[in-house]
């Protein structure tokens, strides 16, 4: 299983990671430009595994959980470097500590409920709350070697980019927590209520 195509296109992703780092120890504008294209191929690799996935019947269990693990490295990797380099500034790291929050919370709730053998759908929201931080956080990547775009810089799209997302994410993480409380609420009922005692017609 670990080496079909779907599982691989997900291990690459984790690949691109140091890759991705590696990129912004180089001089501008080049390191941050292929920081941006070794990034914008990991995204699409995103894509790609669920779909070959799907579509040439390689589904798994590993894959189900290297998916979602190889999409929060990437993401919590990028976010670091991006505030630890300065290309997001000020208070545009509040977005940045949300994402982050949000990324725990789920994997901590999807590692609880998956116990129960209860799976967490991913919304329509979420998927676009997936799609606006990749944007943004490509925009970012590239940051001031990029160029404007009528009034905004690059690294102003970025950030705004960012703050919809943290939005988002608010909005998508309250909604899986509510469903997770629903879940854990009901396996808390099934544990308190009594076990019915056998009685001598369940032996006929």
């Amino acid at each position: 299983m670990l080496t079909n195509l779907a599982n691989l296109l997900t291990l690459s992703r984790i690949a691109a990671i140091p890759l991705v780092i590696a990129t912004f120890y180089l001089d501008e504008p080049f390191g941050n430009w292929l920081g941006l294209a070794i990034y914008s191929v990991a995204c699409i690799t995103d894509f790609f595994d669920g779909y070959v996935a799907r579509a040439w019947s390689q589904q798994s269990q590993l894959g189900r959980f290297l998916d979602p693990v190889a999409d929060k490295l990437l993401v919590s990797a990028l976010l670091l470097m991006l505030v630890a380099t300065g290309r997001i500034p000020g208070i545009a790291i509040l977005p940045a500590v949300v994402i982050l929050c949000r990324e725990i919370l789920v994997s901590g709730l999807r590692e609880f409920l998956a116990t129960a053998h209860v799976g967490v759908p991913v919304s329509k929201l979420a998927q676009w709350k997936t799609t606006v931080q990749m944007l943004a956080l490509g925009f970012l990547m590239v940051g001031m070697a990029g160029p404007d775009f009528g009034p905004l810089s690059t690294t102003e799209i970025g950030v705004w980019g960012l703050w919809i997302a943290a939005i988002l994410t608010l909005v998508t993480g309250y909604d899986y927590l509510r469903a997770g409380l629903r879940h854990v609420d009901h396996l808390d009922n099934e544990s308190l209520r009594p076990s019915r005692r056998p009685t001598a017609t369940d032996a006929l």
